[in-house]
């Protein structure tokens, strides 16, 4: 081969695919059976995706309780409270206190409690609706239309920026989407908006036949959490040296077990960061585990299932990638990636959340790429942005998002990734990061059709400023295409991806089959290519999308046609619920989405007193007065969390009538 190479330089996207699908039918025979290995000495032979461990968690019965997660919708850690019930069960189901509370609550809370004692007095609820009313009445006419109320439930409700500026609230720039910052000082995240938090507690690990003693668990994941709240197979963070220093397993500190409960197939995020390694970029590696939990008096090793195991990204991760375990770690969530907040890094630092402690030069690095995606002219902008960002990796880590049409990452609310910035480099590198809803699978944004054929030169939804600005970039734009031309000849074939589902499939099936029938009818549907429903709840789940082996193969073709000029791709506009059309209130203002678009019409009908489709000031405020007196049941003058959640639900859910069933078809009892 490398003489036939030296030949022509035209032999080597064949032989790259040769040597790639050779690659393809060893890696298939290694996965006809999952093993049980020998306890690793390296994390190479930890992270091996042949690798099944068997993973024994032993609580205190107060442990384990005290690792309950505390705050979110449904009391204590989030919808149908601790092992509540979900709902009316299945996949798509909404849990009992599913409703616009669990997004708006906090945001109430954020907004009005201004003496942060957790509670709203009827000053601070007027003072809110004041603000509110003023703010949105852009044209000062006195009135607000329901436009009005739209744009500024958007505003206020998402990742705009709220009153006071931008850098409230940890810094969140303008930009659609929900809001998914957590508390200043707190993780981000869906679940950890609604104010979910995670505890660590002390518990005895066995792992693959060796014990440790001691170490550190806590639930962990937002999306996934939510799902899973009901049940006992919630996904894990297992630290080892935070109780007993120095305790390691394989130079390994950090453990995380992810219960796998939106992706049938078990592979999404197995397989996706196994394209990303095979482009070269940076990614977590990945085992199986089944996991088993003792509670004394509750569980004797009880069975949870089949997990995946994935390597932290951390300072051991650093070492294994950069040859160094110095450096900064951010992992940011905003939807407005590296926009200017100011000169103050109080402002920055909830949204770019560092995961090690940085020093000032390196704060002051983020902040001056943020100033020159910002405000630098476009010349400028394209002759500095490579002296900040490693171009030559961006563009191996956008092919391979592109091709999955990841649209839960920075193509959609700005999350599920790190950026780490190596010593004495000073450029930022994309490492990726929660990739369930990878293969096109992230159903709340564009259509099943819209993300197959999701466009190259325009990828993201909606506006974004940044990689509106990066893709003008000749250097970066040469690199990328270079890139998408190499990959759809070689690790992008679906050939070779469909060999890497069929022997994974294989080897897994039998942990599936033991931890559940039904799974198991979802799992072989999905190995086999069969469409299914997407899981989770309320309108998170109930959707129809493709599993990995035709979603790649109509996604390659795809990348063909655009990459020849025979097609533009789709672009994909509006952050909804299974894309245009699909949300309760149709397609209205796509582009932008927030929880304006599904409440305005709730806003409008519950203060309107005279019904001429306009709120004056006077409505506006005595409706707010309305609801408080509604909401307050104890008649205390203070309203909680639990009150107000309970009335926003009971007054506000657009969904009163029921979750929306299929396009075309009405709400039930409707």
């Amino acid at each position: 081969m490398e003489f036939m190479a030296k030949l022509s330089p035209r032999f080597a996207p064949i032989l790259a695919m040769l040597a790639g699908g050779m690659a393809m039918m060893e890696q298939g025979h290694a996965l006809a059976e999952m093993t049980k290995p020998e306890l690793p000495q390296t994390a190479a032979q930890l992270f091996r995706l042949t690798n099944l461990w068997t993973v024994h968690l032993k609580f205190t019965a107060d442990q384990w309780k005290a690792m309950e997660p505390q705050g979110g919708p449904g009391g204590p850690g989030g919808p149908g409270g601790p092992r509540g019930p979900r709902g009316p069960g299945g996949p798509g189901e909404p849990p009992q206190d599913f409703g616009p509370a669990m997004f708006l609550a906090p945001a109430f809370l954020r907004e009005g409690d201004l003496n942060h004692d957790g509670k709203l007095s009827s000053q601070e609820f007027e003072t809110m609706a004041e603000k509110w009313f003023t703010t949105w009445d852009k044209n000062r006419s006195g009135k607000l239309s329901e436009d009005q109320l739209r744009t500024g439930l958007n505003l206020s409700f998402s990742d705009g920026p709220g009153p006071g500026g931008p850098g409230r609230g940890g810094g969140r720039g303008p930009g659609p989407g929900m809001m998914l910052q957590g508390a200043e000082g707190k993780r981000n995240g869906l679940a950890a908006s609604m104010g979910v938090e995670f505890a660590y507690v002390h518990a005895d690990l066995e792992f693959g036949g060796a014990v440790f003693k001691d170490v550190a668990v806590r639930y962990k994941g937002n999306g996934t959490f939510l799902e899973s709240r009901g049940t006992d197979k919630r996904s894990f963070k297992v630290e080892l040296n935070k109780y007993v220093k120095g305790q390691k397993l394989a130079g390994v500190t950090k453990l995380n077990l992810h219960n796998c409960v939106t992706d049938a197939s078990w592979m999404n995020e197995v397989l996706a960061y196994q394209l990303y390694r095979d482009a070269k970029v940076p990614a977590p590696r990945t085992a199986y585990a089944r996991v088993f939990v003792t509670v004394p008096g509750e569980f004797d090793r009880k069975f949870l299932g089949l997990y995946s195991l994935v390597e932290d990204v951390d300072r051991s991760f650093a070492e294994e990638n950069f040859n160094s375990r110095k450096g900064a770690l951010f992992k940011p969530v905003t939807p407005n990636m590296f926009a200017d907040l100011g000169t103050n890094w109080a402002d920055y630092r909830q949204t770019y959340d560092p995961k090690v402690e940085t020093s000032k030069e390196t704060e002051q690095r983020l902040m001056d790429l943020c100033r020159l995606v910002t405000s630098a002219d476009d010349a400028e902008f394209g002759r500095r942005l490579g002296d900040f960002i490693d171009l030559d990796e961006f563009a191996r880590f956008v092919a391979v998002m592109v091709f999955l049409s990841d649209m839960d990452g920075i193509f959609g609310p700005g999350q599920n990734l790190y950026l780490f910035l190596p010593p004495k480099r000073d450029k930022f590198v994309f490492i990726p990061w929660d990739q369930d809803h990878s293969f096109g699978q992230f159903a709340m944004r564009g259509t099943q059709e819209q993300r197959e054929n999701l466009s190259i030169l325009k990828p993201w939804d909606g506006q974004n400023q940044f990689l509106e600005r990066v893709f003008k970039v000749d250097a970066f734009k040469r690199a990328y295409l270079a890139k998408l031309n190499d990959y759809t000849k070689t690790i992008f074939q679906p050939e070779r991806i469909a060999q890497q589902v069929n022997g994974l499939g294989a080897a897994i099936r039998p942990v599936v089959q033991e931890e559940s029938a039904s799974k198991l009818v979802r799992f072989d549907r999905a190995v086999a290519g069969e469409a299914l429903e997407s899981s989770g709840f309320g309108p998170f789940g109930g959707q129809t999308v493709k599993p990995i082996k035709p979603f790649v193969k109509v996604r390659a073709q795809s990348l063909s046609d655009q990459l020849a000029g025979k097609s533009p791709g789709e672009t994909i506009s509006g952050f909804g619920f299974g894309g245009p059309g699909r949300g309760p209130r149709g397609p209205e203002r796509p582009g932008d989405f927030g929880p304006g678009n599904f409440l305005a019409g709730e806003f409008m009908a519950s203060l309107d007193a005279n019904k001429d489709g306009k709120l004056t000031h006077d409505e506006f405020i005595q409706g707010f007065h309305q609801w408080f007196a509604a909401w307050n049941t104890d008649k205390s003058g203070l309203l909680t969390e639990a009150q107000l959640r309970a009335g926003i639900n009971r007054d506000l859910d657009p969904m009163k009538g029921g979750m929306p069933g299929p396009p075309g078809e009405p709400p039930p009892g409707q």
